[in-house]
């Protein structure tokens, strides 16, 4: 479904959670997407939406299961932060497993000024029974990251082409305090190769939106 911009992405997102059954258990929804498709900018006007509509919502980022730089460094992935195997893939999953079972729960955040994980940053309180999860990996089909599809009640995939999320990186790692060069490198070398591995590995999801 081709829409113009993050507000019409997020009222139909909106819509269609709105439509779930809300009951026990709490609902999850995936938003899932590569880096610098805007899936933070989203959740947070999808979980506007939803409060707005009278459904207390809450959000979880998968950033915030990013593995620390000394356990990176020490592994020789730290060049490679972002992929897939630089994330805490079993504690995310026993995360989202407690979301559905339990009424409060401590979730981490991601710093991204710090480059650093959080632990038990935000609270998801025993009200807000819908919970935005939004993540590069959430609908991979990859071993492990396959798994995560059970635990979806509604999975959205935003399709951004390659060369529009080449300029958001660069201007991300620019506002980092790359200088030009730097952003390139570190958008080109790291964050794209990840985007064309989702887009290579991607199982089907409720929604695709471009």
């Amino acid at each position: 479904m081709p829409l113009s911009d993050p507000d019409s992405l997020a009222k139909v997102i909106t819509d269609a959670a709105l439509d779930l059954p809300v009951a026990a258990p709490r609902r999850l929804i995936a938003l899932a997407g590569p880096p610098g498709a805007g899936k933070s900018t989203i959740a947070a006007a999808v979980q506007q939406g939803l409060n707005t509509h009278g459904l207390p919502a809450g959000l979880l980022a998968m950033d915030g299961f990013h593995l620390d730089n000394a356990i990176l460094s020490a592994r020789g992935q730290l060049s490679c932060k972002g992929a897939p195997e630089t994330f805490d893939l079993p504690g995310f999953r026993t995360l989202l497993q407690r979301l559905v079972t339990e009424d409060d729960v401590a979730v981490p955040e991601f710093d991204r000024d710090r480059d650093i994980a959080i632990a038990a940053r935000n609270l998801i309180t025993a009200h807000e029974r819908i919970v935005i999860v939004e993540g590069n990996y959430l609908l991979l089909d990859e071993p492990g990251w396959r798994d995560l599809a059970s635990c979806w009640d509604l999975s959205i995939f935003l399709d951004i082409p390659l060369p529009v999320l080449e300029t958001r990186l660069v201007s991300r790692w620019r506002a980092q305090g790359c200088d030009e060069a730097q952003a390139r490198d570190r958008a080109l070398g790291n964050d794209i190769p990840n985007a064309t591995r989702i887009n290579k590995a991607q199982l089907p999801a409720d929604l695709v939106l471009k």
